[in-house]
Formats: C-alpha cells, sequence, structure tokens
C-alpha cells in the first residue's frame, strides 16, 4: 500500500488534465498512486483518452474509474476515498498543478507527526501559465501545528474549502463516510472537521499546489446539486447556499463530537469574508444588497471586518478593494490573522 494516494475527481477540463498529472508524475517521491474517478461528464471521452495515454507511460501508477451516474462533487470525493489505497489522500482539482517536491514534503511532514489527520497546505492562484501567480495562500509564515480538538477543527475548517493539496487521513475519512452534505459542494469540510476533532492538524507555509484562475463551475448537473447550483454561473441563491452548507456542516460537527466549534467557524468566516461578498459584488446594487443581508443572517455579520468588507465593495469597488487586500498580503508575505488563527496558536511547535 501506497503511502500516498493522489485523489483527483473529473468532470469535462480534459484539456488542462495533461498539465496536472505531468506536475504529479513527474515527482522524484516514489510512494505513491494517482486515481481518478470521471464523474459521467460531457468529455469522458476525451479524460479516458488521456488518462489511457498517461497509463501506457506510467504502468501501474494510475488507476482511473468512470462511475456508472453523475454523484456530484460531493459523492465522488466520497468514492475517492473509497476507492484509494494509500495512507493518506491528497486531493487535487482537474485543472490545478502540483509544485515540485509536494509529496516529498508531505512524506516528511507526516513522518514527523505521526497520527496527522490533516495537512492544511499553502498554494498558489494563477493566471492562464503558472508562472503568471496571481496571489499566495499562505496562512501562516512558519509551521504549526494544532493537537486533535476544538482548536484544531475551529482553524483548519474554513482554510479547507479550496481542494488541491489537501491531505487527509484516509481510514479515518472511511470510518466518518456520510451522503448527509451530498449537494452543498463542501464534503472535505465535513472530513476536516471530524478528523480534527481526533488528530493532530498541521499547516505548512510550503506552497504545494497552484490553483488555476478562470475555472467555470460545472456544478448542478448531478441530482443531489439540481435546484440548489447553476451549471456555468454563480449566481447569488447557489453562493448563499454554499454558505448555508457551510454553517450547516460546521454545527452538525458540533452536535457529533460535542466540541464548541460552530459559533468560532462562523466567526473566523466573517472574518474572512471578502471573498464570500465579491464574487457577488458585480451584481446590480439591490441583488447585491439582498444577497449581504443574506449572509448577515448567517451570523457571519458579528464579526466587524463583514461591514468593513461590505462598505469597501460597496464604496472602493471590487478592483480596489482586490488591490488593497493583495497589497497587504503581498507586505506580510502572508495571510493576516484575525480571531483563532491570531489569539490561538497552539502550544506545542510539534507533537510527540
Amino acid at each position: 500500500m501506497p503511502l500516498i494516494t493522489v485523489c483527483i475527481p473529473c468532470y469535462n477540463r480534459a484539456s488542462v488534465l495533461p498539465a496536472l498529472l505531468d506536475t504529479v508524475l513527474g515527482q522524484s517521491f516514489e510512494d505513491f498512486d494517482v486515481l481518478l474517478r470521471e464523474d459521467g461528464s460531457p468529455e469522458r471521452d476525451a479524460i479516458r483518452a488521456v488518462v489511457e495515454g498517461f497509463q501506457a507511460r506510467h504502468p501501474g501508477r494510475i488507476r482511473y474509474v468512470e462511475n456508472e451516474r453523475n454523484l456530484g462533487y460531493d459523492g465522488n470525493l466520497r468514492a475517492l476515498v473509497e476507492s484509494a489505497t494509500g495512507d493518506y489522500c491528497l486531493f487535487m482539482g482537474n485543472d490545478d498543478l502540483m509544485c515540485e517536491g509536494t509529496l516529498a514534503h508531505v512524506a516528511e511532514v507526516v513522518g514527523r507527526h505521526p497520527g496527522l489527520g490533516v495537512l492544511v497546505r499553502s498554494y498558489a492562484a494563477f493566471n492562464g501559465t503558472p508562472d503568471n501567480i496571481d496571489q499566495t495562500f499562505r496562512y501562516f509564515p512558519d509551521e504549526r501545528v494544532y493537537p486533535p480538538g476544538p482548536d484544531a477543527v475551529a482553524v483548519a475548517f474554513r482554510r479547507s474549502v479550496v481542494i488541491p493539496g489537501m491531505v487527509l487521513h484516509r481510514a479515518h475519512a472511511l470510518s466518518v463516510a456520510t451522503d448527509r452534505f451530498d449537494g452543498v459542494l463542501l464534503y472535505q469540510l465535513y472530513l476536516v472537521g471530524r478528523i480534527a476533532a481526533h488528530r493532530p492538524v498541521v499547516f505548512t507555509p510550503r506552497v504545494l499546489t497552484l490553483y488555476r484562475n478562470g475555472g467555470v463551475p460545472d456544478f448542478g448537473n448531478a441530482e443531489a446539486e439540481r435546484g440548489k447550483f447553476v451549471p456555468r454561473e454563480h449566481t447569488p441563491e447557489s453562493s448563499l447556499h454554499f454558505m448555508q452548507g457551510m454553517v450547516d456542516i460546521a454545527r452538525h460537527v458540533e452536535q457529533v463530537e460535542g466540541i464548541a466549534v460552530s459559533g468560532r467557524i462562523v466567526a473566523d468566516i466573517g472574518n474572512y469574508a471578502y471573498p464570500i461578498l465579491s464574487i457577488q459584488a458585480d451584481k446590480p446594487l439591490g441583488v447585491f444588497l439582498r444577497y449581504s443581508l443574506g449572509l448577515a443572517r448567517l451570523g457571519l455579520w458579528r464579526s466587524p471586518l463583514f461591514p468593513a468588507y461590505f462598505l469597501s465593495l460597496l464604496l472602493l469597488g471590487p478592483q480596489l478593494s482586490e488591490a488593497l487586500i493583495r497589497w497587504i498580503k503581498g507586505r506580510l508575505g502572508y495571510t493576516p490573522a484575525f480571531g483563532d488563527a491570531r489569539a490561538r496558536r497552539p502550544p506545542r511547535d510539534r507533537l510527540g
């Protein structure tokens, strides 16, 4: 059994899949395999042809599965975990890229922290080509280790929304599998919450993956997603459903694990609500106001930063607001820490 299974959910985007596979299969680390699950997209034949070409050049390294029916994002992630063979699952979007040395670094971190439950990576976003980096998402300037419990859950939860490079303990993820949140597009948050309650979480400052900007959302085709998401669109209604799902998962983790985390998670979301607000800031004023009110009703208004982001978008507009935030992050070299991320630094640099 390998240490790591690189898990890739596939739906369309066949043209950029070779670039991802090149970066994964070009790793110097050897103790891994690759698992792709195609979810009934119109580009299934093209995706199969790409994978078969790589299988011929890398025999025994790649497994490929075609789902009999469209499982949707959450169901496909769950199926990937079920089919994986590695001790750890490392997820990649099928249009993203893996940085050189990523798998070796993951193995090194796992080796230093036995029983690791979740590894939260740093990542960079790029436009067009990987040399055109848009911005870097680094949550802490140094490695942070959170022992299992409410602190680990509260800090890791929101920072696990984007999947490329997310690493989870596979056996634990299997033990808590559920279809309760299918159609939310956040199954990884459910897994992070359940696993971090019992296993340590490590944040690495090393950029492990590159996230491709500009992708068109393909959600809303699966039965569990219909009526909640619209393929190829970011509607205010779908964004609110997404955020409601995040809050619902937090409350469920709190109830099942018996730890007080949902209020802290909602506060953390509010502290970093700029991208949630900005995704609908180009809509007509009335639409944007109603959308912002919907977010406030979820409890995000309790963070003083939420109205600050709202007013910035309203008065300065998305472009100037985005430029200001990028300037701040660029000066610091990492994302500013608010709330739990600032006040609850773990008591030890490592476990043991």
